[in-house]
């Protein structure tokens, strides 16, 4: 057999597994279903079709999701089991964002075959693994196969040509480091180089413009892999002035520019093809992050340098490194544009990566595989998060949602409505559990659920059952009941679009990572939800006025939008918000002046968007669209205050007990300020301008039609239910979820034992029913 016979046959017998698998997944699929037929069928389980879902792929509800992190036990024999059936019985989860926190390449056959044993029994036990299978953890593979494509950290480094005609410089290269690098090597140095060295005369703190030389000729170096020495040679008409040294050093991580990485994060989830998992993660994604960033070291590669190039018409990016750094007289636009320039790279490449492992995962897994995890990295949009990844979230593309930590709620609503996904996930973490306790009515109280991270910091062999050891698996559980009657996102009346030039150009020391959160902050603070959205989400199409005139996002139309910070933004901006601002339907307002365009060059960009566009500061920019809001009658949901999570910056967030609109005219009322499984909801509310009462514990929600009626409604210990068309009292406090699917009514309730009661039989005898997670006690 030829070496081509034998790769046809290894692809047919790849093909059959994974044919195999899919229909194991849809045979589990069933048996959820069918458990309709038998009332006294108990599942752990279920998904329905969501309504309206015309814009997503996944179209099902969205269950419980759970992080599992592998250490040395789940690759010890069948120790991955232990996880597994712990979670089964005492948590809903029905996906778990698994990665691997322990030595090991994913292209290690060893790796591979532990993982897909893990998910073929986590399969058995009705749950479905959602692998990060990022290229970070494949790095000894990725340098062995491309070695010349590592990412490269240019550090500039000044020093005096004072001393008779000879210079001298020492350069130590540092490595870096994340969850990626635990359990094995850093992004640690593997290379130096002096890629040039220039020098100037300085004049007011910047370059004289006309002096620089490039005089890397003269200069001889001396490196190792982490530091370099470097001398220069410099005849007398140099002396007295400065040199700047570009020196690259290579780390151990791919390079975000490599031309073969998006083939190669390919190649590695078609090793996993045969693997039965439900999806897989890109957590974190960008160059290696810095909680300190410095803007004299630069992400370098000879490949995003040629990027740079064609993007700027020859333009050198080494050149424009050193004037972005040090600035130039006479070349202020250059410097704008250049930092413009580099800083689109950085955003575009990156959000470039995660589409496209988006959708290599649709491609080699199914339509219905998840795309998991979330692209925000240092959970706040300042400095650390820029240059991680110039703020690429909205361009990453995912399934549902995805945020971490304390990312503030007006981006996790605003990337609800770019992915059109009826809910948002929240990787959460604290190392108190009774903190999350009141932090997942918060986010339900804006289209919220979390992804549940075991408590951290917390000693390694209790991190398993950290979650499991109080009632939280059941109040999420509770909490679930919503996923199944909220099939859009959160309405949220007010947009506030920050101009993502000036948010990245760190030399404006008066825009640079202000993204307008103190205005999304004083809106939320008074219960009017507000989406925060880059203003690059109109150049590529995504924000977009609509027939009627109005601004839109996703499904969301906004009353009121507030454009924060258009310096240095494109033009293209001042025209669309000229274009609304006419039109009338939405409000526009401005905080900041516009004087210059994208490339630097002289713009009246207020006079472009013209008088209609309100002038405001950041404190009237809130009483202004509050205002325009109370005008149209909109009311306010729920008020919010400050709030954080593990020590990550403070934002303003919902308290735990309120109301919330959904776009579709959703009614979701939740009560959890005082206990875990909620407080009591006993009162009557205005739905679409239709009386509904509900005598529920923690979440009550329900979706009336035009007329009034019902289509779908949600109570947690529900006791009675009223509207004008459908009323009902129950003997017990129940969970339930009543909808309707093709006109006929439907029904999950969850924990219940025993006969249902005439009150549900009457509406239908379709039914499922969910068991509670057991309460953990440990041993």
């Amino acid at each position: 057999m030829d070496n081509k016979q034998k790769n046809n046959r290894i692809v047919c017998m790849n093909a059959c597994v994974v044919v195999i698998a899919m229909l194991l997944t849809v045979l589990v699929g069933c048996q959820n279903s069918n458990s309709a037929a038998d009332p006294n069928a108990i599942v752990r389980s279920t998904r329905i079709e969501l309504p309206n879902q015309d814009s997503n792929i996944i179209k099902t509800s969205w269950p419980s999701i759970g992080c599992w992190f592998w250490f040395q036990e789940e690759f010890e024999g069948e120790g991955y089991k232990r996880f597994i059936d712990l979670h089964e019985k005492y948590s809903p989860f029905e996906l778990l964002s698994t990665s691997l926190r322990y030595p090991g390449d994913l292209t290690d056959p060893k790796v591979h075959d532990q993982i897909k044993a893990a998910s073929l029994y986590a399969r058995s036990k009705g749950i479905g693994l959602v692998m990060d299978l990022d290229i970070r953890l494949a790095r000894d593979s990725f340098k062995e196969k491309y070695p010349d494509e590592l990412q490269q950290i240019i550090l500039l480094r000044e020093f005096p040509l004072n001393k008779a005609n000879t210079a001298a410089l020492g350069v130590k290269a540092q490595g870096f480091d994340d969850h990626y690098t635990y359990g094995r090597n850093p992004y640690e140095p593997v290379a130096t180089k002096v890629l040039r060295v220039y020098s100037y005369s300085k004049e007011g703190g910047l370059i004289h413009s006309g002096t620089v030389k490039d005089i890397t000729a003269a200069a001889t170096s001396n490196a190792t892999k982490d530091s370099v020495h470097i001398t220069v040679d410099f005849d007398e008409a140099d002396r007295g002035k400065t040199a700047c040294a570009l020196v690259a050093v290579t780390l151990y991580t791919p390079d975000v520019f490599a031309p073969h990485i998006l083939s190669y994060q390919r190649e590695i989830l078609q090793q996993y093809a045969d693997a039965s998992l439900a999806g897989a993660c890109k957590d974190e994604w960008g160059f290696p992050g810095r909680f300190t960033p410095k803007t004299n070291d630069l992400w370098y590669s000879s490949f995003m340098a040629k990027a740079y190039e064609q993007q700027r018409n020859g333009r050198d990016l080494l050149r424009d490194m050193l004037l972005m750094t040090y600035g130039e007289t006479g070349a202020k636009a250059d410097r704008i544009a250049a930092v413009n320039h580099y800083m689109e790279m950085y955003w575009k490449r990156n959000g470039e990566i995660e589409t496209d492992y988006y959708h290599a995962i649709k491609e080699i897994f199914g339509n219905n595989a998840m795309s998991g995890t979330h692209p925000t990295w240092f959970p706040f949009p300042d400095n650390r998060e820029i240059f991680k990844n110039g703020l690429s979230w909205w361009v990453s593309k995912r399934d549902v949602a995805q945020t971490d930590e304390a990312t503030p709620f007006s981006i996790r609503t605003s990337l609800a409505k770019k992915m059109w996904s009826p809910l948002w996930f929240n990787m959460y973490y604290d190392k108190d559990v009774n903190v999350y306790h009141k932090d997942i009515w918060r986010a339900a109280l804006a289209g919220g659920r979390l992804n549940y991270h075991p408590l951290w910091p917390h000693p390694i062999d209790k991190l398993t059952t950290s979650l499991l050891e109080d009632s939280l698996m059941i109040a999420e559980s509770r909490v679930k009941l919503l996923n199944y009657i909220s099939a859009a996102s959160p309405d949220c009346p007010v947009a506030v679009v920050f101009g993502h030039p000036a948010a990245l150009n760190w030399n404006d020391g008066a825009s640079f990572a202000d993204v307008g959160l103190p205005i999304a902050n004083g809106l939320w603070k008074e219960g009017y939800y507000t989406d925060l959205i880059p203003s690059s989400e109109i150049v590529n199409g995504s924000l977009r006025i609509n027939a009627d005139g109005k601004i839109q996002y996703g499904q969301q139309q906004y009353e009121a939008v507030i454009y924060y910070h258009p310096e240095y933004d494109q033009e293209t901006v001042a025209a669309f918000f000229n274009k609304a601002a006419v039109a009338g339907k939405t409000s526009v307002y401005r905080v900041g002046e516009w004087t210059v365009n994208y490339n630097g060059q002289p713009f009246d960009g207020i006079a472009a968007m013209g008088n209609a566009v309100k002038k405001v500061d950041t404190l009237s920019a809130v009483t202004s669209a509050i205002a325009a809001l109370q005008a149209k009658n909109i009311l306010p949901q729920t008020k919010g205050d400050v709030h954080t999570v593990a020590g990550f910056p403070s934002s303003v967030m919902p308290k735990a007990s309120g109301q919330l609109r959904l776009i579709d005219g959703t009614l979701i009322v939740i009560s959890g300020e005082h206990n875990l499984m909620g407080d009591s909801i006993n009162q009557s509310f205005q739905a679409n301008g239709h009386a509904v009462y509900f005598d529920a514990v923690g979440v009550a929600a329900v979706r009336l039609d035009k007329k009034g009626e019902v289509e779908a409604l949600a109570g947690g210990g529900l006791k009675s239910f009223k509207t004008r068309h459908l009323s009902f009292e129950l003997p017990n406090r129940t969970d339930l979820v009543l909808f309707k699917e093709n006109g006929s009514w439907r029904g999950i309730v969850q924990g219940f034992n025993g006969p249902l009661p005439e009150a549900l039989t009457n509406i239908t005898k379709n039914w499922v029913r969910l068991k509670w997670p057991e309460q953990y006690k440990p041993q």
